[in-house]
């Protein structure tokens, strides 16, 4: 499920299994990690990577596994996750509530920085934010070109207005339910439960191989009730419990995985005391990622 597409140009990611029907694809990009839920009627995409021609490149991913008409649902208004939701044209795009405000809010700011970050990085020939293997060169020159293109699509699917609440979503043959755990990584987070599966897609809540970003739209002392939520959802109703978290950014985690990270959230919330409140203000673009 790797190398070339059938346009001739290589592929940006590999597909990883995780349970019959449900697969994470891995990207070299920011070390990003999206998603595909099959049932009998749609797939589900989870995220959509950081400008249109990576999300094209996410289309195609998909079409090379189902002809399934597509849903999408976005984790939250971080460009790397949802600047490329054009290249699912007339797809629901589902996503928190407060997504399509936070993105309308920041997106111009938000692809105004990264832009110029691929232009410095294409420039040097350097990689780019910490944690990545962001192509150098003229590939981050080109990765600049496509994302000063791109004008985001906003979700058209609000759901899950208040914390801890689910909305269930129908791909025939398979119930998801898109949960908004409360505030943590943003305000707007949406995590995906697969329970048939034992799968959970935690967004940028949970992490591999860096640690949470916390950034001016995070919250610092609620994160960690956040995935605390997540690990509890994660237990129940599936009868063998989630086996499989998968983060916005690294490889799957086990439970014991996430359940350390939590730990480290809560030591944090610990030591933030007040200067931990969230910050009531629009995030700065050079945040708004990881």
């Amino acid at each position: 499920m790797d190398g070339q597409r059938s346009d001739g140009q290589r592929s940006d990611g590999r597909w990883l299994e995780l349970a019959d029907g449900v697969l994470a694809r891995r990207h070299d990009e920011l070390d990003l990690t999206t998603g595909l839920v099959l049932g009998t009627s749609a797939a589900l995409v989870i995220d959509t990577r950081g400008d249109t021609a990576q999300g094209a490149e996410l289309a195609a991913a998909v079409r090379a596994v189902t002809a399934l008409p597509v849903v999408v649902a976005l984790t939250h208004a971080h460009f790397d996750h949802c600047f490329g939701t054009a290249a699912f044209p007339g797809a629901p795009v589902y996503a928190q509530a407060g997504c399509a405000g936070a993105l309308l809010a920041t997106a111009a700011a938000q692809r105004a920085h990264w832009t110029r970050h691929y232009r410095d990085a294409g420039s040097t020939g350097s990689s780019g934010a910490s944690g990545s293997s962001e192509a150098s060169g003229s590939s981050a020159a080109a990765t600049a070109d496509a994302l000063a293109a791109t004008v985001p699509v906003l979700p058209d699917h609000p759901v899950c207005a208040r914390p801890a609440s689910v909305h269930r979503l129908d791909l025939d043959g398979r119930i998801v339910h898109l949960v908004h755990p409360g505030p943590g990584h943003t305000g707007h987070d949406l995590v995906v439960h697969v329970p048939d599966a034992g799968v959970l897609f935690a967004g940028d809540l949970l992490e591999n191989g860096a640690p949470p970003s916390f950034g001016p739209d995070s919250y610092r002392r609620d994160w960690a009730a956040a995935v605390g939520l997540l690990l509890d959802v994660g237990a129940a109703p599936a009868a063998t419990g989630t086996r499989v978290f998968v983060p916005g950014h690294g490889d799957p985690l086990s439970p014991d995985e996430a359940a350390a990270q939590h730990a480290d959230l809560l030591r944090i919330a610990r030591a933030a005391g007040p200067s931990g409140a969230p910050v009531p203000r629009a995030p700065s673009a050079n945040s708004l990622t990881r």
